[in-house]
């Protein structure tokens, strides 16, 4: 493949990528309104517009499956059938059978290792008994999505046997749900003849602007209504730029920084030196400006990285409609604050903490409609998801109104996994035992399923957002909901520390985190069961000293120190350094695999004096606090 098929590969799996993040929210808000036309007038664009780019390159496995899938959806919208819960169900495995397809040709090239007969079978079999499914049956209630928090709906009536007209049979369909698999790669002796499509587009850049317009359509209609045109072409205010590139510019940019800070160090010493050397202050003058100008220049490579959030949280409404279905419970998903920017990065590594969090919150939280009721609430639960920007940080919120966390079966299932004691359990706060669903192993499911009760979900979430220097908090109501807080930086490359001295050795403590640093003397460090604590403001503060934690050598060392407050969610606790340096913007450098392994230690970064420096994990030295209190409590 040369260079100009494999862009042209590239083009039409990005886009089509784009159309099927869409087509699964499209779905998912069809089901709740079914008479809407011009949805469905996009959806079928979309899937036409797939269909033909697919031909033009010879994908005539996707063809078939994209045919089928856009013959049904025309029957729709010229009313032949009715737009249903099972038939939505149909439609989304066939979009299903498209991502497989799609990632097939990201691996291989092809579209030949997918068995798509299944869904192709199921489709025309739908087809056919269109006449019999165009009885009315109601429907049973089904997730909605809001984009802000609203009153609750009115419950609908309730659904009896009586009262729900069956159609007739139509077991050759139910009966089609082989799973979609991958073939095993063979030499193709021919290939099947491709579905003729009669009007689709015909020449290159033919297909290529079909695919931009749907796509444009698409986040126009998933948004707000589209704007008029001024005149210019949508496709030409914008290119499409691969994230390593983006990823590139990044690094460049970061040691910019590096050496800015540098050269900054550099001539502040030399004019203390020489005061009165006119080139001096003209290097300085300089030095000023190349500080402004490399401020705007890592702001303008930063906002080329940020991309709202919409784009994570794009996933939720198919998995809350699926997952309601499965747990036989009434959900209705609330999306808040879409438009928020996050860097790219960032929004890649939020992705599955955030599918954590719903699906415990669905399985775990929410109730069934029937335990709603006994507990005098309406069958209906919600889930919110929402985002907003906090100065230089991210606040995210997984929000539900069921039961709350159990805070004594909580700690029951802590004790009977071994994970605490009971001694340990009876001096903890209900805070401190809600925080020990977070740790390796726990699960409060009476038995593990497909949905949860492996007990790696929250610890996983942990991890992942403490690898971006983010922090987690925990907020419940006993019968009334619950809330998870994610505080997130807004870039995960260039942070502001606080550079601290401990012994012979320097540290930098990420600036998110530090509460405030107060000036002590060694007698008023106090040692309960082995444990170092301060009393500070009417409250014991335990204490990490960082020379013993690092092992640093000692030196000589006066009566005083200071003490760094850190917050970690709802967990404080004081660092124990010997001198403050500076607040720093520095740039997080990887240790690389041979020391990515280090406790405590979230990267390095270069100081303007040239030293190399290692940045602390803050959340995983909280860790270390709580154990070495848990132990010091036995």
């Amino acid at each position: 493949m040369n260079d100009e098929m494999k862009e042209i590969l590239n083009d039409f799996l990005a886009e089509s990528s784009e159309m099927l993040e869409a087509l699964d929210q499209h779905f998912v808000k069809l089901e709740t309104e079914p008479s809407n036309t011009e949805l469905l007038n996009e959806i079928f664009r979309c899937m036409h517009s797939m269909k033909g780019s697919a031909g033009f390159l010879g994908f005539t496995q996707l063809v078939e499956v994209a045919h089928q899938g856009e013959s049904l959806l025309n029957k729709l919208r010229l009313g032949e059938m009715l737009v249903s819960p099972f038939i939505i169900d149909i439609i989304l495995e066939t979009v299903d059978a498209v991502k497989m397809l799609q990632s097939d040709i990201r691996e291989t090239g092809e579209d030949s290792h997918v068995e798509i007969q299944a869904i192709v079978n199921k489709l025309a079999l739908t087809m056919d008994n269109a006449d019999d499914l165009m009885l009315s049956v109601p429907s049973p209630p089904k997730p909605v999505v809001d984009t802000a928090p609203s009153v609750p709906p009115r419950p609908p009536a309730e659904i009896t046997p009586s009262n729900v007209a069956v159609p007739p049979d139509i077991s050759p369909l139910l009966s089609l749900h082989e799973p979609l698999s991958l073939k095993e790669p063979v030499e193709s002796e021919g290939m099947a003849e491709p579905v003729a499509v009669s009007d689709g587009p015909v020449g290159l850049s033919d297909v290529l602007n079909k695919m931009k317009e749907a796509a444009t359509r698409t986040v126009q209609v998933a948004n707000a209504p589209a704007a008029k045109s001024s005149g210019g072409k949508e496709e030409d205010q914008t290119v499409r730029v691969e994230t390593k590139r983006l990823d590139h510019v990044m690094n460049l940019v970061g040691e910019l920084v590096l050496n800015r800070n540098r050269l900054i160090k550099l001539g502040n010493g030399l004019e203390e030196q020489d005061e009165t050397n006119p080139a001096l202050r003209e290097l300085n003058v300089t030095l000023a400006q190349l500080n402004l100008v490399t401020s705007d220049l890592q702001l303008a490579v930063m906002k080329t990285r940020m991309v709202p959030i919409r784009k994570v949280f794009s996933r939720f409404p198919r998995l809350v409609r699926d997952l309601a279905g499965k747990l036989g419970k009434q959900v209705r998903l609330e999306l808040v604050g879409e438009d928020t920017e996050v860097d790219k990065s960032v929004a890649d590594e939020l992705s599955d903490p955030l599918v954590h969090l719903v699906r415990n919150s669905m399985d775990h939280g929410l109730e069934t409609p029937a335990n709603r009721k006994q507990h005098g609430k309406g069958p209906e639960g919600y889930v919110r998801l929402s985002a907003q920007q906090e100065g230089n940080s991210i606040v995210i919120r997984v929000e539900d109104n069921g039961r709350g966390l159990q805070v004594e079966k909580i700690g029951e299932k802590a004790v009977e996994k071994g994970l605490v004691t009971q001694a340990d359990l009876d001096g903890m706060s209900p805070r401190d035992i809600m925080n020990l669903i977070f740790l390796p192993g726990f699960s409060t499911a009476e038995q593990v399923s497909d949905v949860s009760g492996r007990g790696v979900g929250m610890d996983v979430v942990r991890t992942n957002i403490s690898r971006m220097n983010g922090s987690l908090e925990l907020d419940s109501d006993p019968g009334q909901g619950s809330r998870v807080t994610i505080k997130l930086p807004l870039t995960v490359a260039i942070i502001q520390a606080l550079m601290v001295d401990v012994e012979c050795a320097t540290f930098a403590i990420p600036l998110a985190s530090v509460v405030e640093a107060v000036k002590v003397t060694k007698e008023e460090i106090k040692s309960v069961n082995g444990q170092a604590v301060l009393n500070f403001r009417e409250r014991i503060l335990p204490l990490l000293d960082l020379g013993e934690t690092f092992h640093v050598p000692n030196a000589p060392a006066g009566d005083e120190c200071y003490v760094v407050v850190v917050k970690i969610g709802e967990q404080q606790f004081g660092v124990v350094v010997n001198r403050l340096r500076a607040q720093e913007e520095v740039v997080i450098k990887s240790l690389g695999e041979f020391l990515a392994n280090i406790k405590g230690v979230a990267g390095a970064t270069i100081t303007g004096d040239g030293k190399v420096v290692l940045i602390l994990d803050m959340a995983d030295l909280v860790r270390e606090v709580q154990t070495s209190t848990y132990t010091g409590m036995r």
